[in-house]
């Protein structure tokens, strides 16, 4: 199995995941790993990774392109097609928010991994009850 404490040190030292206050303090938080995580739900929405690049080679993190898009109004026009279709939208609003709360520059207005636990299960619960489930055929 892998090592956790090592898997974690690993994904947290990429910089595009790298929570914006250990910058200031050189300190990991209990909060840090929420931020790389929020990272990760972004990357999943847009099937883009952490630093992306743009034109003639200007790199630019995602979290920004994100944040700026959500608060533009053009989520959308960003979230991976297979994931952004229709009836998937209100879905993808309320993760994309829940990503927002996870990149607080702030940690202290993150949740913590336990509530975004839980609110990905509400989530993984609430989508269940709409997935139709097929009749059995009648001989």
């Amino acid at each position: 199995s892998i090592d956790q404490t090592h898997l974690t040190t690993k994904v947290l030292g990429t910089f595009g995941y790298l929570d914006p206050e250990y910058f200031q303090s050189s300190h990991f938080t209990e909060k840090s790993d929420v931020y790389s995580f929020g990272v990760v739900i972004v990357e999943l929405l847009t099937g883009k990774e952490a630093i992306l690049t743009f034109g003639s080679q200007e790199k630019r993190g995602l979290v920004s392109y994100f944040l700026l898009s959500m608060e533009e109004n053009h989520l959308l026009d960003i979230v991976d097609v297979e994931i952004g279709k229709d009836s998937q939208k209100d879905e993808v609003v309320a993760v994309a928010e829940l990503a927002k709360r996870c990149l607080n520059l702030d940690g202290r207005c993150r949740p913590t991994m336990k509530e975004v636990a839980m609110e990905l299960e509400r989530f993984r619960t609430r989508q269940g009850d709409c997935i139709p489930i097929d009749q059995p055929k009648q001989a």
